[in-house]
């Protein structure tokens, strides 16, 4: 299959340098000193678990100048990116092309699909702690690389095989993965992680330390996962697991120091994904009858700090 990653930072980066290490077709989507970089001495992931994995041949080049029609489109950009994503995704895909968003932010295929009625947009979601360290080069201080994708209830499935060899794919590529027949409901359990461990970071300037013990944060935390359970349970969803439970293990296993990738933007003074990780919620919640007063909170705090 020929994979375009729309976006490499992290998620992008460490997502499409383990699938072409793994000797598939792989090109990077990237702009600016990180894309020089790549293009001049290839992509370097750093990792704690492996070393260095370095692709000195990675193809790496802008929107604007790819050419082709992918197999497989992993959109791994920002929320507040989104709108150039999916305008690229409409001049290079076609009906065989899996367009798999795997963003920080619940429901993105539903919002890609809307814009993209001739094409097959999936939902998906990604474990993963990864940054850009610097030009040319991912930090990947934690193992944790898993990921989740698959059809919403009612949708064309006619890439079913397709997306059915994809899972194989990665698997053998070295990342965890899982074609699911549950998307609403794994992602919006990742999202019940990634959206208070964000927002509660922000609001406290916490790094992961802070939440690994009694106080303010993880309590604020293991609040905030429960206001996205009881929207979940509105929206007729069903988790297996304690995600309580679940998150402070996940919190509990991370190394000290790391900070999300919403407190990083906000930190930079640049656009940020709040309107995604915090008042989508505040906005779900008011959908669905269910109170989100923590939400509420960190959404009033984002509108006194003029956070974008």
């Amino acid at each position: 299959m020929r994979f375009v990653i729309v976006g490499t930072g992290g998620t992008g980066g460490c997502l499409g340098g383990y699938l072409a290490l793994a000797g598939n077709d792989v090109t990077f989507i990237a702009r600016g000193r990180h894309l020089m970089a790549i293009q001049e001495k290839g992509l370097t992931i750093r990792t704690g678990h492996r070393g260095d994995i370095h692709l000195a041949d990675a193809k790496a080049c802008t929107m604007e100048a790819y050419q082709g029609t992918p197999d497989v489109l992993f959109v791994c950009v920002k929320y507040y990116g989104l709108s150039d994503a999916i305008a690229f995704a409409k001049r290079v895909a076609d009906r065989y092309t899996l367009v798999i968003p795997i963003l920080n932010v619940y429901g993105t295929g539903e919002v890609m699909q809307q814009e993209l009625p001739e094409l097959t947009c999936l939902d998906g979601c990604i474990y993963v702690m990864a940054q850009v360290e610097a030009p040319g080069i991912i930090a990947q201080p934690q193992k944790i690389l898993r990921v989740f994708y698959g059809f919403r209830p009612g949708q064309d499935r006619h890439l079913a095989d397709k997306a059915h060899a994809l899972e194989k794919i990665l698997k053998e590529a070295g990342i965890s993965c899982q074609f699911t027949e549950q998307i609403r409901r794994d992602a919006l359990q990742k999202f019940a992680f990634v959206s208070p461990l964000g927002a509660t970071g922000l609001y406290y300037n916490a790094t992961s330390e802070a939440f690994q013990h009694a106080g303010p944060e993880r309590e604020m935390f293991v609040g905030m996962i429960r206001e996205v359970i009881a929207i979940g349970a509105a929206m007729g969803i069903t988790f297996e697991t304690d995600l309580v439970e679940t998150g402070l293990k996940l919190i509990d296993a991370f190394k000290p120091g790391l900070r999300t990738s919403m407190q990083r933007d906000v930190l930079a003074g640049g656009a940020s994904e709040f309107e995604g990780l915090v008042n989508r919620v505040v906005a779900l919640g008011e959908m669905y009858h269910v109170p989100t007063p923590l939400y509420e909170t960190v959404r009033e705090w984002g509108v006194a700090h003029h956070v974008q």
